[in-house]
């Protein structure tokens, strides 16, 4: 993976990433990926979107999804 290096942090924001990851026993650096990673992830409005354009898409082809309530009710009869 490719590495990323960011200069001039101020002193106490530092400071207070290394307690953070400390608090989570992580180092600096496994605590910094995880809130890049975080922040860089879709939001839920983005991925609820998708879905729908998704689906909508399915069912303009005339697909449909089949009704598996039967199956699992005997199933669970079992």
């Amino acid at each position: 993976m490719p590495d990323v290096l960011i200069r001039n942090i101020d002193k106490s924001t530092l400071k207070k990433l290394k307690e953070m990851a400390k608090a989570k026993n992580r180092s600096l650096q496994e605590e910094l990926k995880e809130l890049v990673e975080l922040h860089a992830r879709p939001d839920i409005e983005e991925t609820r979107n998708r879905v729908s354009e998704i689906l909508e898409s399915y069912k303009a082809s005339g697909k449909s999804f089949s009704d598996s309530s039967e199956d699992l009710s005997s199933d669970r009869l079992r």
